[in-house]
């Protein structure tokens, strides 16, 4: 049984395990593992989760039975339009299908509690990631050309939901 808790800087590694590991066999068939690679150093890198871990005004979860690190959530808030952005939500190929997702995802949702809404991206092409995030409420309400960081050529649909805030 894993256990959502807050993630601290110990959970460093084992993040970017989960990150490194589930984006090579989510995304390896879109870009390619070279493109992969390049991502996970950059995006993945130990110093981009310590950077997330302290950015204000955000949350960074584990789902964690005591042995493993099963998934991964990072969300942060903007006060000012009470908008929740869901920047990862990441579970390791093996622990799919158990839960962790969706206890990671509904977790996320009662973070911030003042929210109105919550928004996130995902490539079009990752069918099972779309189906899940419209099985808890999400609609697509956009597109991108430059999916996370900078301009990144990375096509994705932007999903949103409103909440109870």
């Amino acid at each position: 049984m894993f256990f959502v808790r807050s993630a601290s800087v110990r959970d460093i590694p084992a993040i970017r395990d989960v990150l490194a590991e589930t984006w090579r066999a989510t995304y390896a068939p879109f870009y390619g593992a070279a493109k992969v690679e390049e991502i996970i150093a950059d995006w993945h890198s130990e110093a981009a989760i310590k950077a997330s871990l302290e950015r204000p005004l955000s949350e960074f979860l584990v789902a964690d039975d005591g042995k493993t690190i099963a998934g991964v959530a990072f969300a942060s808030y903007a006060a000012d339009t009470k908008a929740v952005s869901l920047h990862q939500l990441y579970v390791r190929p093996a622990c799919q299908g158990l839960g962790v997702g969706r206890d990671l995802f509904a977790e996320i949702e009662t973070c911030f509690p003042d929210a109105r809404s919550l928004t996130l991206e995902v490539d079009p092409g990752n069918e099972p990631a779309i189906a899940f995030y419209q099985a808890h409420g999400m609609a697509e309400t956009g597109r991108t050309d430059n999916c996370g960081k900078g301009q990144s050529g990375i096509p994705a649909l932007i999903l949103s939901k409103p909440l109870a805030g």
